[in-house]
């Protein structure tokens, strides 16, 4: 008998596709109350072992199911920064949009968050939950604050221009209007957004939109 000390199986990357898929389905069709974490390992077609190595709970299931989503949307950089901020906003508030009407009546009176709030109250009340959170946002935005750096460094932002602050200003809108008004967040919206932003940020003006 050697020494030698087995290794645990590989994670199977299929089998993570398949939870978050069939997470993905079952979220959308019963909404975060009714998402049953049991339901989502029969419709992978894993055993639930697999699915709570993975994911011990709802929450830590549908950050993953989140970051999936995200990393569907890219941040595209093609040297126009007014352009790529609007195009990669208006996805974002695409996505929180939909994500805010999971599993609910659709009704145009409902100002409520849905999800997006019940995972921020999780991450606030759960300590773990919240370092996943907090690690998805500074993965995604990254690639953002690099835009942003690429922009200042060509001269389209002033040399002085933080990027982490100008994004925070951007984001923190979005989510100001989800989490706290409840205004809509519409492709109208996050133009104006950006312009207001990028006006003070903007190394030269902008031309007025006809």
């Amino acid at each position: 008998m050697t020494g030698t000390a087995r290794r645990g199986r590989p994670r199977s990357e299929d089998a993570d596709a398949r939870i978050l898929g069939a997470a993905q389905e079952l979220l959308f069709a019963r909404g975060y109350d009714r998402f049953v974490m049991d339901e989502a390992a029969v419709r992978a077609g894993v055993a639930k072992t697999t699915l709570y190595r993975r994911w011990p709970t709802k929450d830590h299931l549908l950050v993953a199911l989140v970051a999936k989503i995200q990393d569907e949307v890219p941040v595209e950089d093609t040297g126009d920064v007014r352009a790529d901020l609007t195009v990669y906003l208006t996805a974002i508030a695409t996505g929180l949009n939909r994500m805010r009407g999971v599993g609910r009546t659709g009704d145009r009176d409902d100002r409520s968050a849905g999800m997006v709030a019940e995972l921020v109250a999780a991450a606030a009340r759960h300590p773990d939950v919240g370092d996943a959170v907090r690690g998805l946002f500074a993965r995604r935005n990254t690639l953002v604050l690099a835009l942003l750096d690429h922009a200042r460094e060509r001269g389209d932002l002033r040399p002085d221009t933080s990027s982490t602050v100008l994004f925070d200003q951007l984001a923190g809108a979005l989510y100001y209007r989800l989490l706290v008004t409840g205004e809509p967040i519409d492709a109208a919206y996050v133009r104006e957004l950006v312009d207001h932003a990028l006006t003070g940020a903007a190394a030269t003006p902008h031309p007025e939109r006809n």
